[in-house]
């Protein structure tokens, strides 16, 4: 009987399965590197030697084109550390900005703010003698109804 490690790892070098063995390499890339990129990074792929990164946010963009040597040297590192990620060479790095979201997941806080729908129908008897009062209860009467 074959083990899990053996069927997924020759699935795994399978042709119509190298896209897994280069996501995986993508994810260990990102996770090399420092929790300010990892924030910063939406996706990246390589194509003809050149190394793709797409920014979840346009502000990156600056502290990036600054670190694109420490980049290149972080995924170098990656091919010689793991036998995997060999062919993941890149001689150029390119930074754009994504409309995607990120990988991290930001949780959304939801809105605190409640709305209630009007209960009242503004119908109600006014029993006083005070003007005053029969006006301020005309006016309540009279806001109900435009909501409504």
């Amino acid at each position: 009987m074959k083990h899990a490690n053996t069927i997924i790892s020759h699935i795994k070098s399978l042709p119509q399965f190298k896209i897994l063995k280069s996501h995986y390499c993508y994810q260990k890339f990102i996770a090399s590197l420092s929790p300010k990129f990892q924030k910063a990074i939406a996706f990246i792929y390589v194509r003809e030697n050149t190394l793709f990164i797409a920014l979840s946010h346009p502000g990156f963009k600056m502290e990036l084109n600054y670190n694109k040597d420490s980049l290149k040297d972080v995924l170098n590192m990656l091919t010689y550390v793991d036998k995997n990620c060999q062919s993941l060479k890149a001689s150029k790095v390119v930074l754009f900005n994504s409309k995607h979201l990120s990988i991290l997941k930001e949780e959304k806080i939801p809105n605190m703010i409640t709305y209630y729908k009007e209960l009242s129908f503004g119908k109600f008897k006014i029993e006083s003698e005070d003007k005053e009062l029969i006006e301020a209860f005309e006016k309540i009467r009279d806001s109900i109804e435009k909501k409504l």
